[in-house]
């Protein structure tokens, strides 16, 4: 009757079905859902199941978990080869043990070694697999111990800063499969007159206008102000060939504007604060039969709530007032536009 028990008690951890999780609720599992049927292993000195004296345990940290495993898996007394257990479905191996502990050690990023992560309103779950597979004894007609799955979760809020220390922004982008390697997404296009759609490109006729908008897409950052650093038009791509001609520059100046017979400018207000628009008077480059110019533009993003400055703006010349004007912040920022020297002599 014994012998009986104890493989029944083993077998059922062994043919836990992998990413089942239903055995936390015990009425999901009908007639073998007795809350006290795993105490009860512990408790029979003659039945054996997972050990009663967590013989695994689980950190949960800021970007991996630790998983520690008792070698005396079954409390039985007889220790489990280390190399039998693994992590994930990706059955990585373990990282370090403690002889003096008789216990194993796995560490691993949240999204290593195959683990799942379930998003819910209220928080993140990571899920993993401590599997046990036992190697063949010596004598392969008999078997000691059947393998064995043992599920792993790690909750984290999402509405809370789990680390002790305030979260900093970073302005590459994130490495990690956290957020899909989620990119800043600088786009410049062409729009009709009204702004509402993109424009198709069918050619211009001096006269005309261009109207560009700059966008980013910021996905999950902390809100950012677009700026338009400079736009270099010329006859290839690139902004080193020559001829050239300087349509914004001086880190957000669009001197384009201020010739004397251009309308260009800054539309002010913006739409929101990752959009900026401005348009441009068309022109071509004298003596060049293809009609044909290339623009490239150099943006850049500040955090939302840091106020422009001289090294992060967007100035338009008004001539009605013989001045430039800023799209936000103070009249100020836009003076070094006129001198076309606006770099910071601490930078």
């Amino acid at each position: 009757l014994i012998l009986v028990l104890l493989s029944w008690a083993v077998g059922d951890v062994a043919a836990y079905p992998p990413w089942d999780f239903s055995w936390a609720d015990p009425t999901s599992r009908g007639a073998q859902a007795d809350p006290h049927i795993w105490s009860s292993w512990m408790e029979d000195p003659h039945s054996r199941a997972i050990s009663s004296q967590h013989p695994v345990t689980v950190q949960c940290q800021e970007a991996q978990l630790v998983v520690t495993v008792h070698r005396d898996l079954f409390g039985t007394g007889r220790l489990i080869n280390a190399a039998d257990l693994t992590l994930g479905p990706a059955a990585c191996k373990h990282s370090s043990m403690n002889p003096a502990h008789n216990t194993v050690i796995f560490t691993a990023g949240l999204h290593e070694c195959g683990s799942v992560v379930q998003i819910t309103p209220d928080s993140l779950i990571y899920r993993t697999l401590l599997n046990y597979d036992p190697s063949p004894a010596s004598n392969p007609v008999i078997i000691r111990s059947n393998p064995a799955v043992i599920p792993i979760e790690c909750h984290y809020p999402r509405r809370e800063n789990i680390s002790s220390k305030a979260i900093q922004p970073t302005w590459t982008p994130f490495s990690s499969a956290l957020s899909a390697e989620e990119r800043l997404v600088f786009s410049l296009r062409l729009m009709n007159e009204d702004w509402s759609a993109e424009r198709p490109f069918t050619g211009f006729q001096l006269g005309d206008v261009l109207n560009i908008q700059a966008e980013v897409s910021t996905e999950s950052h902390i809100p950012l102000r677009l700026f338009v650093d400079s736009c270099v038009a010329a006859l290839s791509p690139g902004t080193d060939s020559s001829p050239h001609y300087a349509i914004i520059d001086f880190n957000g100046c669009l001197v384009d504007g201020r010739s004397d017979d251009t309308s260009s400018a800054f539309i002010t207000p913006r739409p929101r604060e990752d959009v900026l628009r401005f348009r441009i008077d068309v022109f071509r480059f004298a003596g060049d039969a293809r009609n044909l110019i290339y623009i490239t533009c150099h943006l850049k993003v500040t955090p939302a709530d840091q106020a422009p400055d001289a090294l992060n703006k967007a100035c338009s010349f008004n001539k009605a007032r013989n001045t430039w004007a800023a799209v936000e912040g103070t009249r100020d920022i836009c003076s070094c536009c006129e001198t076309g020297n606006c770099e910071s002599p601490a930078l």
